[in-house]
């Protein structure tokens, strides 16, 4: 609730319309092109009221007067002139469609390619249903108010100024009536906007709360049903989406107002046209076919206004949702790699943690001068209890994050003069929590090697004890698996993953807790394979079951933050420590 707080706070729309004018400035030449069809289309419309007024004045005549070849050449060219405007109008909305579409595109991908600089810290502390939103729902409605609000806004602007001008030239004394009607409606909707805006923002954040719930409910389904949950989880969502729907709800109820109102507004204004134009006409300073044409008009005039004032609705929802898009366009990405930043190669494993502070929130320390080191081809176990910082541990060696103070050395130089790409290249990460793509089996277990063969990746799975498993799937490798590997058990989702590792040659190795959803015959047979794996490289393995790491070259101690312990399993046990306790 902290967060959808922040995103309520008003921002500057006339800023956001600026950044998003700047965004399309690359398709300017397509809205330069709509801008003159714009202004033909509707130049072309805005000639039939005067020349039905023309053909009004020559049926008005007199009785038996009518010059019906001059009539019917004004409905001719009434016919040509709507015609032609209509063909214009489609054109339009046909190459307006296509920009969105090419927008919208570019958008996704420009909001994706940020997604992959962005640090791990963000995903951290933004929902993931929140991202999707900002992704799909508000790239949406920037898209839709792009396709039908902008050309109607362009539509309405130059019908606006020709109708009024045309009103000019016809009779200044009745555009006196228009002129006393345009304040009001300027100054309405000018209020209106500062009453619906705002409610827009609440709208769009609450749709990323409610996105947000429902991606967490539904990953975490099984567990909600093992403890008979539906009916809290129910409830909760009944909350949220009661939010929801309330802010969706005051949004639209001020939107709806606008568009009444503003009918209202232009309907008075007819009204005074008429009665000042039967003044005006019994006097003789107007023709029928000029009130005629006055009233069409202003009916005109008075449209785009109407019109105006109930798209502005939709632009002010376009304009909340593409701030949360510019938003996150705008974090700030992973700090960049060092100018004179080397790349890591011919790895030898050299590890060591020199005086390292760190933690995720600046006044809230979780290491503190943590001192530690792994020489080359060594395995390096990391116990202890939970919250003890052995995962933050593996942020840092990744630059996940950055230490605060201190500093770490692979081969003997500080990471930060390595670049990123090179340093997390040279580790290979099996974790607790799995990932898998929707993908074959084989495009899962060569995910980290390039042109990876059938006979590499084979090899990987029998070294896992995954292989019988797979001969045994209807296409074997082939076998298409479900996003996140949903139709397989968790045990064969991680010995793919350790597939996946075993495959990817490198120097180094992260292990955490890597055989947790394997039985124990499976780990064993695991942990044989990984001794393979793992001679002459350097290890972390973090694991809560500490028999799986009693052969470990050294086992780090870790709690509150600090290495309490050190030493070989039987030197550690010999001690009578903490260690000892744990085990």
């Amino acid at each position: 609730m902290a967060k959808v707080s922040a995103m309520k706070k008003p921002k500057d729309a006339r800023g956001t319309l600026r950044k998003l004018l700047s965004y399309l400035s690359s398709y300017r030449r397509i809205l330069l092109l709509i801008a003159v069809l714009c202004v033909i289309a509707n130049v072309l419309a805005l000639l039939g009221p005067s020349l039905a007024g023309s053909a009004i004045n020559e049926a008005a005549a007199g009785a038996g007067q009518v010059n019906f070849e001059r009539v019917f050449y004004y409905a001719e060219r009434m016919l040509f002139c709507y015609l032609v405007s209509s063909l214009l109008t489609l054109a339009i909305n046909l190459i307006m469609m296509h920009a969105s579409k090419q927008v919208g595109r570019k958008m996704r991908g420009d909001v994706f390619d940020k997604l992959m600089r962005l640090p791990v810290g963000y995903f951290d502390q933004n929902p993931a249903g929140d991202i999707i939103s900002r992704v799909s729902y508000d790239i949406d409605v920037v898209c839709t108010c792009l396709a039908t609000d902008v050309t109607q806004i362009l539509t309405s602007v130059v019908t606006v100024v020709g109708s009024f001008c045309m009103m000019l030239v016809i009779s200044p004394s009745l555009s006196v009536v228009v002129l006393v009607t345009i304040p009001i409606s300027v100054g309405y909707t000018v209020y209106m906007r500062g009453k619906t805006q705002p409610r827009y923002r609440k709208r769009s954040a609450q749709y990323g709360v409610m996105n947000g719930f429902v991606e967490e409910k539904l990953t975490g389904q099984k567990t909600i049903q093992a403890y008979a949950y539906e009916g809290a989880i129910g409830d909760a969502f009944d909350r949220v989406n009661r939010d929801a729907a309330d802010a969706y709800y005051d949004a639209e109820y001020y939107g709806v107002a606008i568009g009444p109102t503003m009918g209202c507004i232009n309907n008075i204004s007819l009204g005074l046209i008429s009665m000042l134009g039967c003044v005006l006409y019994m006097t003789g300073n107007v023709t029928l076919g000029q009130i005629s044409s006055f009233v069409l008009y202003s009916r005109k005039f008075s449209g785009p206004i109407n019109e105006i004032a109930n798209i502005i609705n939709e632009l002010f929802s376009a304009l909340a949702a593409v701030e949360r898009v510019f938003k996150l366009l705008e974090e700030e990405e992973e700090t960049a790699d060092r100018p004179l930043a080397q790349t890591l190669t011919e790895v030898r494993g050299d590890v060591e943690l020199s005086h390292v502070s760190f933690g995720y929130d600046p006044e809230r320390r979780i290491l503190h001068d943590l001192t530690l080191r792994a020489d080359a081809g060594k395995l390096i176990a990391i116990v202890g209890p939970t919250g003890a910082g052995k995962t933050t541990i593996i942020n840092l060696l990744m630059r996940f994050y950055d230490v605060d103070e201190g500093e770490i050395l692979v081969d003997g130089e500080d990471i930060r003069n390595y670049t990123r790409a090179s340093l997390r290249s040279a580790y290979a990460m099996v974790l607790q929590d799995t990932w898998l793509f929707r993908g074959t089996i084989f495009e899962n277990i060569a995910y980290g090697k390039e042109n990876a063969t059938q006979e590499e990746v084979e090899a990987a799975a029998r070294a896992a004890h995954i292989h019988p498993f797979i001969m045994r799937l209807p296409q074997g490798y082939q076998t298409v698996i479900s996003e996140d590997g949903g139709n397989i058990s968790k045990g064969q989702k991680q010995l793919l993953t350790i597939a996946r590792a075993m495959l990817y040659d490198c120097r180094m190795l992260i292990l955490d807790e890597a055989t947790s959803n394997v039985d124990t015959g499976t780990e064993q047979e695991i942990q044989d394979a990984m001794l393979a794996l793992m001679r002459d490289k350097t290890c972390f393995v973090i694991a809560h079951r500490l028999s799986t790491i009693r052969n470990a070259d050294r086992i780090l101690v870790v709690d509150g933050g600090d290495v309490v312990e050190q030493g070989t399993h039987e030197s550690l046990m010999a001690q009578k420590g903490f260690y000892s306790r744990l085990y």
